[in-house]
């Protein structure tokens, strides 16, 4: 079988492996589609929140079908559509990063790892589910959001744009600060009421838009420092912040007393445990497409321009790769 294979920091290609052999309380999943994440960059550069070892098999937004049940296996059966969760074994591994993931023909997985997907979302859509689990859940921390909220999502990658469809969907006003002009289009495409640059002027765009002077969720997704101390001047009295985007190691100067002055609620979230079959309702139901999102796919035997791809940002937001 073809995989994706990151044989050690800054070295990737696709090679011909063994199919892989599973265990009684694992499956064999037929890779469908995989996006291609923020993270697995930090992953091929030799860099990542828990330890890692190579070679290995990224790959941890992803859709499949089960090939092969473990004879321990009584939930899931041969042709059932699945997705799978990042964080696993108790928070100890995460799929794609610390275990080999799911850029390959066929990979193993745990059955207590997988969810199945209704026949309302593709497979396309259904390698959305990891990211969008973070959007939805940056939607939990804030306490809910609903129309009577003004959302600023800050940054304009997938998961910004995701918590943008996520509080549009929710039916609350939403305002993307992005400093790309085409994903700022992108975002009113999916959903935003407005889209304002990071730029000189933001106060007094942001005192025009909301109704409160400042919005009542803030949703920082963009993972840079600057932007996540960028959260606080611009949220009301009462408001609810929620820090998505990850930076390690970062520092910024923060006006830390508006934490206090504004009576803010201030929450960092990591991942989306627990949300997935919420989620995968959620996107079942609502009727919300993330693939106007997708801007580029490619084929597994070209898993080395995909990553070329993903990384010119300035032409695309998601990428994936179809198995």
């Amino acid at each position: 079988m073809k995989a994706l294979v990151f044989e050690e920091p800054l070295s990737a290609a696709v090679r011909e492996l063994e199919v892989p052999t599973i265990a009684p309380d694992e499956v064999l999943v037929r890779s469908r589609n995989v996006g291609i994440c923020h993270s697995d960059f930090e992953l091929y550069e030799g860099r990542y929140i828990i330890p890692i070892s190579y070679p290995i098999i990224p790959g941890h937004e992803w859709s499949g079908e089960i090939a092969e049940v473990g004879g321990n296996v009584a939930t899931l059966k041969a042709g059932d559509r699945v997705v799978g969760e990042c964080v696993v074994n108790g928070g100890n591994d995460h799929f794609g990063f610390s275990i080999s993931g799911a850029n390959a023909e066929y990979f193993v997985a745990k059955a207590s790892w997988l969810h199945q997907i209704p026949d309302e979302l593709s497979f396309a859509q259904g390698a959305f589910v990891e990211p969008f689990s973070v959007a939805y859940n940056a939607t939990v921390a804030a306490g809910g959001i609903d129309a009577s909220d003004d959302v600023a999502v800050i940054g304009g990658g997938p998961i910004g744009l995701l918590c943008v469809m996520a509080a549009a969907t929710m039916g609350a006003t939403v305002t993307l600060i992005e400093p790309q002009e085409h994903r700022r289009a992108l975002g009113l495409e999916v959903g935003a009421t407005h889209a304002i640059d990071a730029g000189a002027g933001m106060a007094d765009q942001v005192a025009d838009i909301s109704r409160s002077g400042g919005f009542d969720v803030v949703i920082e997704a963009a993972g840079v420092p600057a932007a996540m101390a960028s959260a606080l001047p611009i949220a009301a009295l009462g408001a609810r912040v929620v820090l998505v985007g990850i930076d390690v190691g970062g520092s910024a100067a923060v006006e830390i007393g508006l934490v206090q002055s504004k009576a803010l609620q201030v929450r960092g979230i990591i991942g989306s445990a627990g949300l997935w079959p919420k989620t995968i309702r959620f996107m079942a139901t609502s009727g919300l497409d993330p693939t106007p999102l997708l801007t580029a796919t490619f084929q597994l035997d070209e898993g080395t321009a995909a990553l070329e791809a993903a990384r010119d940002t300035s032409r695309n937001v998601k990428v994936q790769i179809a198995c």
